[in-house]
């Protein structure tokens, strides 16, 4: 009988020291999952604040029209703001946020820098939309789901800016459409009428 009861004990014992392993095992990849995820948000955050900034001042320097041209200020105003606040934050966790845009901000810079009057108007205020689209839905999902007290704060913080800028490009985005709309089907006369008779 104690034979029998010895044996029990340690096979529940071999059987416990694997689950408690596992269970370690399966921790530390769940937080090095956040730690990622929270590093990969700043990183893309720091990305995205530069390339608006730079992105800003070629509006306000090659903008045709007058909104363009202030949009493109309040971005670099903005977004140096976000990204100086965002370096701080960073440099307290430890991650080494990038000190210039990507490669793929620097095409889109490069695309747009050929561009000049109307056509780098609504070239620019597209990419605006897009960006803050993108951008918003970012946010948003860091300030619902990050872990880290401070970082989730920081989106709570910035995401109403980034709403607002996101309502502000598409309503400038649909004024120069319609500025182009009208430029493009303004006839020198109204259609179906007949020129006057000299007499």
């Amino acid at each position: 009988m104690n034979r029998i009861l010895a044996y029990a004990t340690c096979l529940a014992v071999i059987v416990a020291l694997p689950a408690g392993a596992f269970a370690q095992q399966a921790d530390r990849p769940a937080k090095e999952r956040k730690a990622g995820s929270e590093q990969r948000f700043l990183m893309n955050a720091a990305n995205d604040n530069l390339a608006e900034v730079q992105l800003g001042r070629l509006a306000a320097e090659r903008g045709q029209s007058d909104e363009v041209k202030k949009f493109g200020e309040r971005m670099v105003t903005d977004h140096q703001k976000a990204y100086d606040e965002l370096k701080q934050l960073a440099e307290a966790k430890g991650v080494k946020i990038p000190a210039e845009p990507d490669s793929r901000a620097k095409k889109e810079y490069d695309r747009l820098a050929k561009m000049s009057g109307a056509d780098f108007d609504r070239a620019y205020m597209d990419l605006m939309v897009r960006e803050h689209d993108r951008d918003v839905k970012a946010f948003e999902r860091a300030a619902r789901n990050e872990n880290d007290t401070q970082v989730k704060d920081w989106a709570t913080k910035t995401l109403p800016t980034l709403q607002e800028h996101q309502k502000l490009a598409k309503e400038i985005n649909g004024h120069v459409r319609t500025a182009r709309k009208e430029r493009g089907s303004s006839p020198s006369a109204s259609p179906g009428t007949a020129p006057k008779s000299s007499k």
